[in-house]
C-alpha cells in the first residue's frame, strides 16, 4: 500500500492532487480586482503559499505586481523557490497568525491555509486593517470537517493500540458558518462576499481519499505516531474511507468537498 513515509510535510504528496486543489484557488482569484495589481510600492501576498503553484498564477494574472508568498514550511518554500524564475515573485518564511508585511499589501490572498489556525476568525479583522482603502482580503478554506473523510480520522484514531497517543490530537481547526465571517468582516468592508461551493472531486487510484487527506487533515495524526504505528493507522483509516467513498465501476471515486470563500474590500 502506498503509505505516507515520513512525518515531514510531503510537498510531492500534496501536489499529487494539484488539479483538485487548484480549482477553488482559481475561483477565488477570479473575484480579485485587476486594478489592485497596478499600484506601485505595494504587493500581493499569498498567505500559506505552499510550493508556490498559486503564487506563480497570481504573478501571471497581475503582470505589474510584486507577489510575495508566505509559508511556515521550509520544505515547501525550497520547492517554491526552485520552480520560480520571475524577479517579481519571491518567497519568505512567516507566521500567518502574526503576519506583518514588509511591503504594504493591496491584496491579501490565502488559499486553504487559515483552517489550520485555531481562532483564525479573530485574525481576519487584523488582516483587513493592513489593507488600504479599496484593498482586498481573499480567503478560501475547506469546510469539510463534518464529512466522513474527516469524521473517520477520529474513529480510526480510537480503533487501535495508538488510541492513547492520538487522544489529544486535533486535525484542521473548525471553520465556522459563513454568517460568522460575514458579521466579523462587514464593519471593515465596503464590499463583502461570503459563499460556499461543494466540489465533486474526481479521484483515481488506490485509497484515493486517504491519499488526498494524508498531506492535509490526516497529517497531525500521522505525525504523532512512529513508523510502524503510522502504517497500521493509515491502513485502518484507508479501509474506512474506502467504504464511505466506494470506487465506481469506471474506476472513479467521487469525493464531495465543501469549501468556504471570503472576498472583502477594505472600506
Amino acid at each position: 500500500m502506498d503509505r505516507p513515509a515520513s512525518t515531514v510535510w510531503d510537498a510531492n504528496l500534496y501536489l499529487k492532487f494539484a488539479d483538485a486543489r487548484t480549482r477553488p484557488a482559481l475561483d477565488l482569484m477570479a473575484r480579485l480586482d485587476p486594478a489592485n495589481g497596478s499600484r506601485s510600492g505595494h504587493a500581493i501576498y499569498d498567505l500559506g503559499c505552499g510550493a508556490g503553484n498559486i503564487s506563480r498564477i497570481l504573478a501571471e494574472r497581475f503582470p505589474q505586481a510584486r507577489v510575495i508568498g508566505i509559508d511556515s514550511s521550509e520544505q515547501m518554500l525550497d520547492k517554491a523557490r526552485a520552480q520560480t524564475a520571475s524577479e517579481r515573485l519571491s518567497f519568505a518564511k512567516g507566521d500567518l497568525a502574526h503576519f506583518r508585511p514588509e511591503i504594504p499589501p493591496l491584496i491579501l490572498y490565502s488559499n486553504a491555509a487559515y483552517q489550520w489556525l485555531p481562532g483564525h476568525i479573530d485574525m481576519f479583522p487584523h488582516l483587513m486593517k493592513l489593507l488600504p482603502s479599496g484593498g482586498q482580503l481573499a480567503i478560501q478554506m475547506p469546510r469539510n470537517h463534518e464529512a466522513p473523510s474527516h469524521a473517520l480520522m477520529r474513529k480510526a484514531a480510537e480503533a487501535g493500540p495508538w488510541r492513547d497517543k492520538l487522544a489529544g490530537i486535533g486535525g484542521i481547526a473548525r471553520v465556522e458558518d459563513p454568517a460568522r465571517y460575514y458579521d466579523v468582516l462587514k464593519p471593515l468592508s465596503s464590499e463583502l462576499e461570503v459563499w460556499e461551493t461543494i466540489y465533486q472531486q474526481v479521484l483515481t487510484g488506490k485509497d484515493p481519499v486517504a491519499q488526498y487527506t494524508a498531506s492535509t487533515g490526516l497529517r497531525p495524526f500521522l505525525e504523532a505516531l512512529d513508523e510502524t504505528e503510522r502504517g497500521a493507522f493509515y491502513d485502518t483509516y484507508a479501509r474506512m474511507t474506502a467504504e464511505a467513498y466506494p470506487t465506481r465501476p469506471d474506476g472513479i471515486t467521487l469525493f464531495p468537498f465543501r469549501r468556504l470563500f471570503i472576498v472583502a474590500r477594505r472600506t
